[in-house]
């Protein structure tokens, strides 16, 4: 309530068009060509701001008059002017840890993997876990030799750590690569079985390939959380705040001023509240938490976490995933993998336990989110949703569908009639177009992958994001990605669902603010706001298309200050 009264002071504060000292602004930025997202005022020349918000936005006619003596003048020298961009689904620990572990994000083949991993181990102890993630076996420029379903087998890891065990995640998240000694720590032989909503893979003759699929992969995650637990919590604690100021200083670089964490656990909630009552975070982050039904009933009091440490911290919504990844065979179908005879992927999520957990948020308004990739788990998650939503449809809920991948036509027009959010990433498109057909065929790729116009057109809200460390943080790649689904080598991937240029914008500021109840606050640049803004190298709207994916940062502000400048700018 006290939050309420200080937004509400401030907002008249800024309505009240007087020259007080008290309203001499802080900042004012000029000679920019501002696109604030807002609908009564869409351009602008300058803006003024008074401590962490806006205090005016027009003319620099009109600006200049809030110039006081100590007022700090920037010129934008005619640059392109927006929101601070906001990263709508992300992991932020796992990108922090990208930044320290190996980032396999960019190998062009399996062979250069090992090689990373053979000079990992070099300057590794003897038992140490070898970790990297970003894998993907259909961006390879050569299939490896031999191989199972596009994966090689553990043998060549072996080879180069016969002692170390090794981790490699997909880059989705979804699948894991163990070497020989780490399956032989964890346990699993040919004959291990594999746990319900997961899979061991084998090859036809049931020999190990050395992957792990979706919950399969605990079996190796729980070994080497027992060896991390070796190390103190202090040191543990010290390496995630470092990662977490790489992933921050990363995010800044980009004009990303605030991040949608798609789910921590409560532990890594409980550090971040540390890092803001420390005033240590240096962007602004909502999170959801990620956690089964007895965890969360028996912490629900942790909800909710309302800007804290001045505005940078916020949890109050749950994530549940329901299936995988298509990439990794995970995505949840309502017909077969056209690659896969007779596997329609994994349901890695109780649907009962869902269904508790959709009563528990409902009834203590709590935002829920669940991870849906493949049409059967949209389907699931919409009945799901539904259930609660008919008990008062009024409510503003702002349920959101993460990913909304592959949804089957006629269920596109149940996201509308229940206010369901489409929360999707335009760079998940392009990046797996290429095989998007193969797993699906021709049909179902062409009429229910990544449909975009088709939600945005039923009156769906399409929020954005890069899903990093999925996908590099690259918003600008993301919003190429948006206006021309343009894959690698030039081809559009069913471009009559692409959005326009201001529908990416949008999707990118405001709509992301709206998918978090936070548009009151971030997503345009209005008198009142909070004052996160970004200024560009190019005019996102109006440049060659080519340049939107090559447009830089020159400045990114936060709360009125200068958080990130380019050394040229």
């Amino acid at each position: 309530m006290i939050d309420l009264f200080k937004s509400i002071a401030a907002i008249l504060l800024m309505m009240n068009i007087g020259t007080t000292a008290a309203q001499e602004a802080s900042l004012i930025l000029k000679n920019a060509r501002i696109q604030t997202m807002d609908a009564t005022r869409p351009t602008a020349e300058a803006l003024a701001i008074l401590g962490d918000r806006i205090l005016k936005v027009g003319s620099e006619a009109d600006v200049i008059k809030y110039q006081g003596r100590d007022t700090k003048i920037i010129d934008a020298g005619g640059s392109f002017v927006m929101p601070g961009l906001i990263e709508g689904h992300g992991h932020i620990h796992g990108m922090g840890a990208s930044l320290i572990e190996l980032n396999l994000m960019k190998a062009a083949s399996w062979e250069e993997i090992v090689d990373m991993v053979e000079q990992a181990v070099k300057k590794a102890k003897p038992g140490d876990w070898i970790v990297g993630r970003g894998w993907h076996q259909e961006k390879w420029d050569r299939k490896p030799l031999p191989s199972h379903l596009g994966y090689p087998y553990h043998q060549t890891l072996d080879m180069v750590s016969p002692r170390n065990p090794v981790m490699l995640t997909h880059a989705s998240g979804h699948s894991t690569y163990a070497n020989a000694e780490a399956l032989r720590q964890a346990g699993i032989t040919a004959k291990t079985a594999s746990p319900k909503g997961g899979d061991i893979v084998r090859d036809p003759s049931g020999n190990l390939v050395g992957v792990l699929e979706e919950t399969a992969q605990g079996l190796v995650y729980g070994v080497y959380s027992k060896w991390m637990s070796l190390k103190s919590e202090s040191e543990r604690k010290a390496e995630w705040q470092r990662s977490i100021r790489l992933a921050e200083e990363e995010c800044l670089r980009h004009g990303i001023t605030t991040f949608v964490d798609a789910g921590s656990s409560f532990k890594q909630i409980e550090w971040m509240r540390e890092l803001a009552a420390q005033d240590r975070l240096k962007i602004r982050h909502w999170m959801m938490v990620r956690s089964g039904i007895e965890s969360l009933k028996k912490q629900v009091g942790v909800f909710p976490v309302m800007n804290e440490g001045k505005g940078r911290l916020t949890v109050n919504a749950i994530k549940v995933s329901l299936d995988g990844a298509l990439g990794s065979y995970g995505a949840w179908l309502l017909e077969p993998y056209s690659d896969r005879t007779g596997f329609m992927g994994q349901n890695t999520f109780s649907v009962p336990e869902l269904r508790e957990i959709a009563r528990l948020a409902w009834d203590r308004n709590i935002q829920l989110c669940v991870h849906a990739i493949g049409d059967r788990a949209n389907r699931e998650t919409v009945d799901i949703f539904a259930e609660q939503i008919r008990r008062d449809q009024r409510k503003d809920h702002r349920w959101r569908v993460e990913h909304a991948q592959h949804v089957h036509p006629s269920d596109i027009p149940r996201f509308r009639a229940w206010n369901i959010i489409a929360s999707m990433q335009g760079i998940h498109c392009t990046s797996d177009a290429p095989y998007v057909p193969k797993r699906l065929g021709e049909e179902r790729a062409a009429t229910e992958s990544y449909m975009w116009r088709s939600f945005i057109d039923a009156g769906v809200l399409v929020n954005n994001g890069t899903d990093v460390p999925v996908e590099d943080i690259d918003p600008f790649a993301n919003l190429h990605a948006s206006v021309t689904r343009l894959t690698t080598n030039g081809t559009a991937f069913y471009p009559e669902q692409r959005m326009t240029r201001a529908e990416a914008l949008r999707s990118y500021t405001l709509d992301n603010a709206k998918a978090m109840f936070q548009d009151n606050d971030k997503g345009s640049i209005v008198a009142g706001k909070l004052a996160d803004i970004v200024v560009m190298s190019e005019d996102l709207l109006n440049c060659p298309e080519n340049k939107i994916r090559s447009a830089r940062v020159r400045m990114t502000i936060l709360g009125g200050v200068v958080a990130y400048r380019d050394t040229d700018f």
